[in-house]
């Protein structure tokens, strides 16, 4: 890793990225699963919510001859796995699975996944995308505000020392404008992500259908409340650590998700998706331990994973960006929240 000054969005890239040497492209690695817990990791749960929600674009398009299912940051994909293996046989026959991630094939995986390191051609696929914790690994540059109230661009190196850059200008000051603004009077060392490149990443997704159904799941801000000193962290081994971008671990910052939706998309929060797509968090009835010991064990535990999925103060409280591509997916979401 080189030790030159540079914005966050190139260190970030080259950090998790690189060739050979990057967190998520280092050959061997245990990928997302060795340092912290998606809604995929935490239950099965989670892909039967998925492939509920594939049959529903799937009727919703008429039961085509193929239906894909592009999962967007696949990681050693785990989701596609458990959606095939929650799926009716009737759905999985029809079913093109695709993985997009930048990290090479793990081994053992299902032969049905196709493993790609960039998305389908636009207007190419008709079915389900599915990006689960995709966008907040998007690289973006940080901001910092200072003390004349510039917002200025913060430069790092790989041992994750910072200075501050030259003014933000351009597309990215109006994009600041617009989504993460500062009073007249900012203080000194207000911080921001810019999320345009993510704008960009979720549009190029998105447009990969033809028709169905795009879907966002990441942690989110809003405009009105954006953090004031940003989000930028980073994970290793299960635990929070400060962000270096040498390699060493993963660099996240939450997403403007607000910003990335395009005119027909609803945003709703993972635990509302969640209930509506049939996953329930409640106690089985203590009637069924005198009946059925065993079945009340595996209903307790089914509902203790259910439970950590929508916690309103953790997974449950992601944000999801549900954007219907054509007219046939466009009643889905308002199905959801009925």
């Amino acid at each position: 890793m080189t030790n030159e000054w540079c914005g966050w969005r190139e260190a970030t890239e080259r950090a998790l990225y690189g060739p050979g040497e990057g967190f998520y492209t280092r050959a061997g690695g245990p990928g997302p699963a060795g340092h912290f817990r998606t809604s995929v990791h935490v239950s099965p749960l989670f892909a039967g919510a998925v492939a509920t929600l594939l049959c529903r674009v799937d009727a919703a398009l008429g039961h085509p001859g193929e239906l894909a299912l592009v999962d967007v940051g696949a990681g050693r994909g785990e989701l596609l796995t458990g959606v095939l293996a929650a799926l009716p046989d009737e759905v999985a026959t029809r079913l093109r699975p695709y993985a997009v991630e930048r990290a090479a094939r793990p081994e053992g995986l299902d032969p049905r996944i196709g493993w790609h390191g960039e998305l389908p051609a636009p207007g190419s696929v008709s079915g389900l995308l599915f990006a689960n914790e995709w966008l907040d690994n998007v690289p973006v540059d940080v901001v910092e505000t200072d003390a004349d109230g510039v917002r200025r661009r913060v430069l790092v190196r790989a041992d994750g020392t910072e200075r501050l850059g030259g003014p933000v200008d351009g597309a990215d000051a109006e994009w600041l404008a617009r989504w993460w603004p500062v009073g007249p009077d900012a203080s000194p060392g207000l911080r921001a992500e810019i999320g345009r490149p993510r704008d960009e990443a979720w549009a190029r997704a998105a447009g990969t259908l033809r028709a169905g159904l795009a879907v966002a799941a990441d942690y989110a801000h809003e405009r009105a409340a954006r953090p004031p000193f940003g989000t930028l962290t980073g994970f290793r081994a299960g635990r929070e650590v400060p962000p270096v971008p040498d390699g060493s671990c993963d660099l996240t910052a939450h997403v403007a998700l607000d910003s990335c939706a395009g005119p027909r998309a609803e945003r709703l929060t993972q635990r509302a998706a969640l209930h509506a797509l049939g996953v329930d968090g409640r106690r089985p009835p203590l009637t069924l331990a005198a009946t059925d010991p065993a079945g009340y064990v595996r209903a307790l535990g089914t509902a203790g994973a259910a439970a950590e999925l929508t916690d309103p103060g953790g997974l449950g409280g992601f944000g999801w960006l549900v954007e219907p591509v054509g007219g046939a997916c466009a009643g889905l979401v308002a199905e959801w929240d009925g």
